[in-house]
This record gives structure tokens, C-alpha cells and sequence, in this order.
């Protein structure tokens, strides 16, 4: 039997020895075998801090944004292998397509960020120049840049592809190399994944390594600049956060741990509505799918005492018809856990949980199975209990399997101390639809929680469910959670950078950031900014123009165009009662087109489109006989795929006593060349 190879300093390496087997959760066939041994540590992180740190680095944001679109294209294009390989780890087409097509869109999503919400671009600046002087001078902002070591992550065996990828896309983007350990159960699913990344070419030498089997002393090479992101129990998690060297070393440690999820029924939710077949139904897909094995997966199911009978009826019949078996049938709804071992585990929690409650549906000793040796393969039937609030053992022990615990509730009060006696959870939701319900439940229950769901008839149909995490929203939870957040958008990328408060003059900190900032110096060319090109143009160009005297005719001119007559604009008496006001006054939108009217260059040129405005504020009002002047300077270019780029020019409009009127970034699409 074959002894998983693990990619490292740039090679295949077979480890030393024999190796620990590896079993088919449906089969109990022998399929491979696992073991670091004789895999230097040391030199796999040196590999990633000195060949694919430096690699990525060099890239910008958008350039591995289009290195992880690729990506997710070659894999997409391979799924099918991996969908039949996941059938060996127990998951139905259904559950393998839920790990394997997720992981591959988390890639596509943060590709699509990268491109579109950083700059092209090594280093991201974040938020707004702050003042730091009354002269201006002096002033500050955020600069995020990569860390210079390697993102650890350490892996369950439930996600065997979309968690590697998970954490694997948003280290990428923010410049740091990889090192994956699969969990060993589903390590050979894990193991062709990074094969298929390697074949592709597409990443930079060292930007990605894998470890099939123990971590040995890794962690005891693990340096300042490295971060280490885990999946898992709460105990490992709490032994491997509590090593010496993530101690010593301030290493960035994320966890993702135990979690007793919960999902609310609303007391409106009766029996006949709509939302009640959508608890129903909810509570058994999430008991189902992967076999339970999911850390976002129902544990408590919350019910108002008076319905907890109709609940406990509906959900039995709609489990009667789930069909558990060999992936392989079609007709099976529910496969195989993970292992003969996750098995034994999640019947010795049962024990504990049958002790505070009472059998709904289910034998944890025996189900029937549709093609296949239910004493060979890890088959276990779905287990539905009821048990008594009271009680601590449904808040304290996870059966992580397709386990839930039906507990009922007095009321919207008892609701929530119920879902707070998880002590922190991943993932929870509320099944009503009633507003003042949603409102009182999840403002009740979101400090313990890290995502909840708000699910009614009204956006069921699109509703990705109670435990789907997306990519744009954080994925982790507090307290017994973990404390961690595993992605997130930005926050995702911005958890692998450093954040950096840069003080200096305007003129260096534009300098630094490659944005003109308010007090650095302009350009005052021969040219206007507008007949230059992309590759042209320079952060600093500048054009003044004006002054234009707004006239009473103007202001009564466009009120009678568009329709505005606003009093502040019409009736001189009404706006001089107004306490921000001496009289009538412009419209804010008839400024912004004096302006756009003074800078603008008419003829046909490189600037192809105006497409937004950010950031606009009117601050100073303009009378009848007031003279506008606008300053408008090139403020950040970001070259986009094809002919063009984005260019964001900051705009000041001010008036003949040097007051600024109106303030704004005006953003334009500029083409990369151009000739005249």
C-alpha cells in the first residue's frame, strides 16, 4: 500500500517507514498510508520564508487575483475526480460537491476581491489620511504589507478540499506562501488537491507546500513573522496556542474549535406556515449533509415548549425517509462518517447526551444500510433527541455527527440564555417571520455567535442555509468557538499583513503609499491632466480652473430644469431662517456641475467615462455673487485587465475667500494609451 507523498522544498517526499493506514469510510478497505517521518520542518518553513515569500511579493494584488481565477478554473475543470475520490470519505455526490465546488468558489471569490477591491499594487492603504497637526504638516495612515514568514494551517477532516482552500485564498492574496496539513482521516483527498495545484504550474515555487501526517517539530520553528490558522477540537487548539514557540514569538494563531450551533424557531412558526417547514426541513438537511459532520451543523434545536411535539413529529417523518448507505447508489441521502473511529467517538458522546434526554428517531447501535457492510463502513443512523433545558449536557457535549437535540423554550427571554449556554458558537440561525421576533433574537444572541441566519419564506428560496459559510463574511466565532475568524473579505487578507501607521509630511507619505495626499506637492503641466493617458499620467497632475460667479439666475434656472425648489434655493426669507443659512443659496448638484463644467476637456481623449463620485461633501453654502474656483489633482491610479484604468482624482471646489465649498474624489476610466 502506497505512503502518501508530501510536497516540500520544492519536491515529492516519501516519507520514512511504513505510515499509520488510511481506511474507506464505506468500504473499511485499506485505500493508503500516512506519516511525516524524516520530513525536515525546519526546512519546509525556510522554503516558503525564502522561495515563496519572496515569489509572491512580487506580485501585486491583482496579479494573484488572476493567478487564483486560474486556478479555480484548472481545478473546476478536474472536480469530478475529486468528486469521485470524496466517495471513499463517505459523502453522497451531494456532500462532495458542498466541499469540493465551495472550496473552488471561495477561490474564484477571492480572486474577484483581489481584482477589484485592492490596488494593483503591492502594499494595501487603509482608510483616510488622518491630521496629525493644526498646520497640516504632520500627518498619518494605515499601510498593510505582507508578513514575511508562512500561514500554517492546520485542517479537519470533514472539509478535505474547501477547508485547505478556505485558508489557503487569502493568505495567497496577501503575499504569503502556504504550508497545508491535512487531518489524516481524509489526508489522501487533500494530497491529489494540492497535486492537481501543483501540475497546473500556475503558482510561484514555494507558495504552496503540504505535509501528509504529524506536524512533528514544526511548531517549534515557527518564527515571528508566521501564522498558524487551525481547525478542530477546542483541546488541540488550546495545546497548540499554548506552545512555547506561538507564545515566545507572537505567532498569529486562529482557531476554529468545538461549536454547539443552535437554530431558533420563532413562536409566529406553527404548524401549516411556511416557516415551520423550513425549520423542519432546515433541522434534518443540516443533520444529514456530510453525515453531520460540519462544525456549523444544528446541535441545539430551540423550540417554544407549546410546539416542541409538532417539531419532534415532522422532523421523525421527514427522517424516515433518509436513505443511508454506499455513496454510490442513488438513492442513498446520507453517507458514511469519516471513520470507524469518528464513529465509537460520536457514540460515546451519545451515552452522555441519552442521559439528560430521550430518543426522537434513531438507534445509535444499528441502521439500515443500502449497499454496503454496515459493520465494515462507518454507517451510523441520524439520531434525533429531546431533552430538557435544564439540563447541561446538550450544552456542553458535541456528538459531531448526525446528532441534534430538540430543547424547548418559554420564551423569547429564555431563548436567548439558552443559546448563550454554548458559550460561543460558529454559526446559528432563526427560523420566523416576524420582524420583532428577528430583532429580539438576534440582537439577543450575536454576541455569542460569529454568523446568524434570519430565514423566512421570504428569502428561503435563495438562502444559502444556516451553516454555509461564503467567503465574504467572516467564518469563525468567540468563547468556545475559538475566538477566530477564518475569512471575511478584506478581513480575510488583512489577518496574513501587518498594519502600519506611517507618519510623515503629506509629500513622503505620498510618496510611500503611491497616493497624492492633501499638503504634497502638485504638477502643474503645460497639458491637461485629462489629454493624458494612463501611462501618462502622474499621481500629483493638477489643473485649476475658474473662477465662475454663480448668478440668481443660475440658481432659479436650474431649480426650474430639474425640478429642485427646495426652499433654501427659492424663498430668500425661508432660507434666512434656517440655521445654516444667510439667504438662498446654490444647489449642492448645480456646484458639482460648475465644476465639472471648469475642469473638463472636450474633445475626444484618453478619459473614457465618468463613473462615480466618493467621498462628496458640501461644506461651506454659496450665495448669489460668489466666484468658484476647482483644484482637481490625480490622486490614485489603478491600472485594470485590458485597455484601461481606474484614475481617482481628489476635487476641491472653493470660493473667492478661499473657503472650500464642496469636496470629493471624482473617478474616471482612463484608457492606458492613447494617440492623438
Amino acid at each position: 500500500m502506497s505512503v502518501l507523498a508530501s510536497y516540500v522544498h520544492g519536491s515529492w517526499v516519501r516519507p520514512d517507514g511504513e505510515g499509520q493506514p488510511l481506511y474507506d469510510a464505506v468500504t473499511g478497505e485499506e485505500i493508503a498510508r500516512i506519516s511525516s517521518a524524516g520530513i525536515d520542518m525546519r526546512h519546509v518553513l525556510d522554503h516558503g520564508r525564502r522561495v515563496g515569500g519572496p515569489a509572491l511579493r512580487q506580485l501585486t494584488f491583482h496579479q494573484r487575483g488572476a493567478l487564483l481565477k486560474e486556478l479555480a478554473t484548472y481545478l473546476r475543470g478536474r472536480r469530478e475526480e475529486l468528486y469521485e475520490l470524496s466517495a471513499r470519505t463517505g459523502a453522497t455526490l451531494g456532500d462532495a460537491k458542498f466541499d469540493v465546488d465551495g472550496g473552488i468558489a471561495v477561490l474564484f471569490s477571492y480572486s474577484s476581491l483581489a481584482r477589484r477591491q485592492l490596488p494593483d499594487d503591492t502594499v494595501y492603504v487603509e482608510g483616510s489620511v488622518e491630521a496629525l497637526s493644526k498646520g497640516g504638516s504632520f500627518v498619518g495612515q494605515h499601510l498593510l504589507t505582507p508578513l514575511q514568514g508562512v500561514a500554517v494551517q492546520i485542517n479537519a477532516y470533514n472539509f478535505p478540499v474547501w477547508g485547505p482552500l478556505e485558508k489557503f485564498a487569502p493568505a495567497f492574496v496577501a503575499g504569503v506562501p502556504s504550508v497545508v496539513k491535512p487531518a489524516t482521516p481524509t489526508a489522501y483527498l487533500t494530497a491529489r488537491l494540492a497535486e492537481m495545484i501543483i501540475e497546473s504550474g500556475l503558482l510561484p515555487e514555494g507558495a504552496l507546500q503540504l505535509v501528509c501526517g504529524g506536524v512533528g517539530d514544526l511548531f517549534h520553528h515557527l518564527a515571528e513573522q508566521d501564522l498558524v490558522s487551525f481547525t478542530g477540537s477546542a483541546s488541540t487548539a488550546q495545546r497548540l496556542r499554548t506552545h512555547p514557540s506561538v507564545s515566545q514569538h507572537s505567532v498569529r494563531f486562529n482557531a476554529e474549535a468545538d461549536s454547539l450551533n443552535c437554530s431558533i424557531l420563532g413562536p409566529d412558526a406553527a404548524p401549516g406556515t411556511a416557516e415551520f417547514d423550513l425549520y423542519v426541513r432546515q433541522l434534518v438537511t443540516e443533520m444529514t449533509v456530510k453525515a453531520g459532520q460540519k462544525c456549523t451543523a444544528i446541535r441545539r434545536a430551540l423550540v417554544p415548549d407549546s410546539l416542541l411535539d409538532a417539531v419532534a413529529a415532522a422532523a421523525h417523518d421527514r427522517l424516515a425517509g433518509v436513505v443511508v448507505g454506499n455513496p454510490a447508489d442513488p438513492s442513498v441521502r446520507m453517507g458514511a462518517l469519516a471513520g470507524l473511529e469518528q464513529r465509537e467517538e460520536v457514540r460515546r458522546s451519545l451515552k452522555s447526551l441519552l442521559s439528560a434526554g430521550e430518543l426522537v428517531y434513531g438507534d445509535p447501535e444499528h441502521v439500515d444500510v443500502v449497499g454496503a457492510d454496515d459493520e465494515r463502513g462507518a454507517f451510523l443512523s441520524p439520531i434525533l433527541l429531546r431533552a430538557d433545558a435544564t439540563r447541561d449536557e446538550p450544552h456542553e457535549v458535541e456528538a459531531f455527527g448526525p446528532v441534534s437535540t430538540l430543547i424547548g423554550y418559554r420564551d423569547l427571554d429564555d431563548a436567548v440564555q439558552l443559546a448563550a449556554r454554548g458559550r460561543g458558537s460558529l454559526a446559528g440561525s432563526l427560523v420566523t417571520g416576524d420582524p420583532d421576533v428577528a430583532a429580539r433574537i438576534v440582537r439577543g444572541i450575536a454576541p455569542w455567535h460569529g454568523r446568524l441566519l434570519v430565514l423566512d419564506q421570504h428569502d428561503a428560496e435563495e438562502s444559502t442555509g444556516h451553516g454555509s459559510p461564503l467567503p465574504t463574511l467572516v467564518h469563525g466565532g468567540p468563547g468556545r468557538a475559538g475566538g477566530g475568524e477564518e475569512m471575511g473579505g478584506l478581513r480575510g487578507v488583512a489577518h496574513h499583513m501587518q498594519r502600519t501607521a506611517v507618519q510623515a509630511s503629506p509629500r513622503m507619505l505620498s510618496a510611500v503609499t503611491g497616493r497624492w495626499v492633501p499638503g504634497a506637492p502638485r504638477t502643474h503641466g503645460d497639458v491637461h491632466p485629462f489629454r493624458r493617458s494612463l501611462a501618462q499620467l502622474r499621481v500629483g497632475d493638477t489643473v485649476v480652473a475658474g473662477p465662475r460667479t454663480v448668478s440668481l439666475e443660475d440658481i432659479e434656472h436650474f431649480a426650474d430644469f430639474t425640478g429642485d425648489t427646495f426652499y433654501a434655493h427659492m424663498d430668500e426669507a425661508a432660507a434666512a431662517a434656517n440655521p445654516f443659512f444667510d439667504g438662498r443659496v446654490a444647489h449642492g448638484y448645480l456646484i458639482l456641475s460648475f465644476a465639472a463644467g471648469l475642469f473638463v476637456d472636450p474633445a475626444p481623449g484618453p478619459v473614457l467615462a465618468n463613473y462615480g463620485i466618493d467621498n462628496l461633501r458640501f461644506l461651506t453654502p454659496v450665495y448669489p455673487g460668489d466666484e468658484l474656483t476647482v483644484t482637481l489633482t490625480c490622486k490614485q491610479i489603478t491600472p485594470r485587465p485590458g485597455d484601461y484604468g481606474e484614475v481617482r482624482w481628489d476635487a476641491q471646489v472653493t470660493k473667492q475667500d478661499g473657503s472650500v465649498v464642496a469636496s470629493y474624489d471624482l473617478l474616471t476610466m482612463v484608457a492606458k494609451q492613447w494617440s492623438r
